[in-house]
């Protein structure tokens, strides 16, 4: 018994020795339950020879449903819209039956609770619990069924026609040599490039929910000049696509056009989580994802649509004015403290940040834990982006400019004087003071608000408009806040 009890414990005292040091602090139930070894590599394959043979049978291949566009250019341009719009404004109904939407309280029929875990009503099958919408056998049906749905659908495809065409332009106007300056090889190209594949499935998707009067491909103007200023646009551009069918898929009637959209978005995150990596950006940085209206998702789209063909359905969504951000914080910059004022390629809504830096303030090739940010799966910071507190400061356009494709939507607001700005991040509405110092120009500061205790409302590319009211709201109804929303923009949180 004497050896065994010293053998057991000179073997607990190797394992220990091995395991590794604990990585969660305050985590103090780490025992693995299985032993644990220092992993070898060994040595690495040096020798490719030819594959093991497996079983096969010849196949045919079953072709799928023609894709809308299978062209990588399709029937688009570049450059901005230079012409004389013959039709202006969002398209509207004939009769419009009020001013706006008055707030309700909780629908009467809501009133499910479940205190044991049991259930409460017959089961309509066998292990198939009581309520659902489409489970009770219908088939479905893959269309819009509502202005709304139309109108939001349409948005939709709106989006994915530029992410198409935007995709393969930044592969085509920057060279090998380009990309590889920006940390980025042919493999990240080709992943790009699969992105772009995939928009003509969500495009073709979208138009066959629509009908006959789905939109077609546009002519874009863009915004960048070097591959990062390409891949910050478009880590912004998927952001607001994908926050935007957050914010009306469960208004669709359509359910089954919601179940489909859905699977598309689920993989439109997955690219925003890309070009976030490449841009050297954390990649999550929050713990949930951010709906916001349509209206609002329009309004960040139309301004790099140049012009679309002749008689192309036109949208309802209302373009706000443009928020501008003056000092946003540059995420080309190793401290994006000393971003200057407008450090961006321009003064459209979601404009890349300026990353002709000179080397000494740059981040992309600083090869020093905290301070690099080239692509990678994740970096930390030793300075963040932005902070709670932080002075931000801003201006905004006037109401009455022409946007959007044909220059034929013109920015409006129905709201009253500015007083506020709204922040929406996550699951959060937080709005803080704001401070007027001129025309159509004032600041705040950044909110120090959480989600949940540990998740920082605002960490992420996020939404911020300034309003005239702090009026409250959830993510389920936050399309009333536009008759209150003065302008509208984007800010580089983290």
């Amino acid at each position: 018994m004497l050896s065994r009890s010293m053998y057991a414990s000179a073997l607990l005292s190797t394992l220990a020795a091995a395991a590794p040091a604990p990585q969660v602090s305050g985590y103090t139930n780490a025992d693995a339950g299985f032993p644990q070894t220092p992993s070898s590599l060994g040595t690495p394959a040096s020798v490719f020879g030819p594959d093991s043979q497996v079983a096969a049978s010849a196949v045919t291949t079953i072709s799928g449903y023609p894709r809308v566009s299978a062209n990588v250019t399709g029937a688009t341009s570049h450059g901005p819209y230079s012409g004389t719009a013959t039709t202006t404004g969002a398209v509207t109904a004939n009769t419009t039956l009020a001013t706006g939407i008055a707030p309700l309280p909780p629908n009467p029929t809501a009133t499910y609770y479940n205190a044991q875990g049991v259930l409460l009503n017959p089961a309509p099958a066998p292990y198939t619990p009581n309520g659902g919408l489409g489970t009770n056998g219908t088939e479905p049906r893959y269309m819009v069924n509502s202005d709304f749905d139309f109108e939001s659908i349409a948005l939709g495809l709106y989006q994915e026609w530029i992410e198409l065409d935007l995709f393969n332009n930044g592969l085509a106007v920057f060279s090998e040599e380009d990309f590889l300056a920006a940390g980025l090889t042919a493999e990240d190209r080709a992943y790009i490039a699969f992105m772009a594949v995939q928009e003509t499935g969500h495009a073709t998707l979208l138009t066959n929910m629509l009908g006959e009067a789905a939109p077609p491909q546009c002519t874009y103007d863009y915004p960048f000049t070097t591959v990062r200023e390409f891949i910050d646009f478009n880590q912004k551009l998927t952001r607001f696509g994908e926050s935007g069918v957050w914010g009306f898929i469960n208004h669709l009637d359509s359910r089954e056009v919601g179940q489909l959209l859905a699977q598309s978005i689920a993989t439109e995150a997955r690219q925003q989580m890309s070009f976030r990596q490449m841009l050297g950006l954390h990649p999550m940085p929050v713990w949930f994802e951010t709906g916001i209206p349509q209206s609002w998702a329009w309004t960040y789209l139309a301004p790099y649509i140049s012009s679309c063909p002749e008689n192309t359905t036109r949208l309802a969504w209302q373009n706000f004015p443009t928020l501008h951000i003056i000092n946003q914080a540059n995420p080309n910059r190793f401290s994006p403290n000393d971003t200057k004022d407008n450090e961006v390629t321009g003064q459209r809504i979601i404009d890349p940040s300026n990353s002709t830096l000179p080397a000494n303030e740059s981040c992309v090739n600083v090869n020093v834990t905290g301070y690099g940010c080239g692509p990678a799966i994740a970096h930390n910071r030793s300075e963040p982006l932005t902070f709670p507190g932080k002075l931000v400061n801003l201006t905004w356009d006037v109401p009455g400019q022409a946007v959007g494709p044909n220059n034929s939507y013109v920015t409006s607001t129905s709201a009253g004087a500015p007083s506020f700005v709204a922040w929406v991040s996550q699951l959060n509405l937080t709005y803080t003071p704001l401070e007027v110092t001129g025309a159509n120009t004032g600041y705040t500061f950044q909110p120090a608000s959480e989600v949940y205790q540990g998740d920082p409302a605002a960490n992420d590319t996020m939404f911020i408009a300034i309003t005239d009211s702090d009026l409250f709201l959830t993510p389920f109804n936050l399309s009333m806040i536009n008759p209150h929303v003065v302008a509208l923009g984007l800010y580089q949180a983290g």
